[in-house]
């Protein structure tokens, strides 16, 4: 007994003297069909682990950080292997270190965040390993993923200020209430149409186009480009200033 307690005292003493292993994570945003209404809801792709720790639970694209890759390159790998995507728009959000995040050993996870448009988000590759979760109300994921999830939530919200983040999800040419469906369902809520297009008609950075989206039964409306930079916004202004409780500050 005594011998047992010096071993596992000594693996412990060991593992603590270990550096941290360094993990890429990566939350992927794209729009696609609400299952009961058919408008446009916000979902990203989880992966169902194989093995323990958490075995059977779902948890974000990713794997260790090898000696061989950059970060985003590492990123972007991660996510041609579990899901086929390369997505345009991948940015890191943030390092997540927590003592506890894995039981068997430290580990440092840096998180990228992509947005794809919802044409892309069709050619991911699915899977029984591999699918796709509306963003809101997840079910219990593994490690600490909830709150990566949520963090990122709260980061997106925040950035719809930015007009090149919702162009990032809409593509180089939509409607004007296409970008409301956007709005609102990064922002899980409804926006009153009038007003919104309304300031947003008069946002000097949408352009009018000379063609039409065509296939509906009414009057086709007319196709709109974004042609400003980051530093722009959208109507409607900030999303919120203040992050969750025990969450990372907001970054530029």
């Amino acid at each position: 007994m005594e011998r047992t307690e010096f071993v596992s005292a000594a693996n412990i003493s060991e593992r603590l003297a270990q550096p941290p292993a360094l993990a890429i994570s990566t939350v992927i945003f794209a729009l696609r069909p609400s299952e009961k209404t058919g408008r446009p809801t916000l979902w990203l792709p989880l992966v169902r682990r194989i093995r323990e720790p958490f075995k059977g639970l779902w948890a974000l694209p990713g794997g260790p950080l090898t000696q061989a890759d950059s970060l985003q390159d590492a990123a972007a790998r991660n996510l041609r292997d579990t899901t086929g995507l390369a997505p345009s728009y991948l940015e890191q959000l943030y390092a997540f270190g927590g003592l506890h995040r894995s039981p068997s050993q430290r580990v440092v996870s840096i998180v990228y965040w992509a947005l794809v448009q919802s044409t892309e988000a069709e050619l991911a590759q699915e899977s029984e390993n591999v699918q796709w979760f509306r963003a809101d109300g997840l079910q219990e994921l593994a490690f600490d993923h909830n709150e990566i999830v949520n963090y990122a939530l709260w980061r997106l919200r925040n950035k719809m200020e930015y007009g090149s983040i919702a162009y990032h999800l809409l593509g180089e040419k939509f409607t004007l209430a296409q970008v409301r469906e956007v709005y609102e369902a990064v922002l899980n809520r409804k926006v009153d149409p009038a007003n919104f297009r309304r300031q947003l008609k008069q946002t000097p950075y949408i352009e009018p186009t000379d063609e039409f989206l065509q296939g509906g039964k009414h009057r086709p409306p007319r196709l709109y480009r974004y042609t400003g930079e980051d530093a722009h916004t959208w109507p409607g202004g900030k999303a919120g200033d203040i992050g969750p409780p025990g969450h990372p500050p907001s970054r530029p």
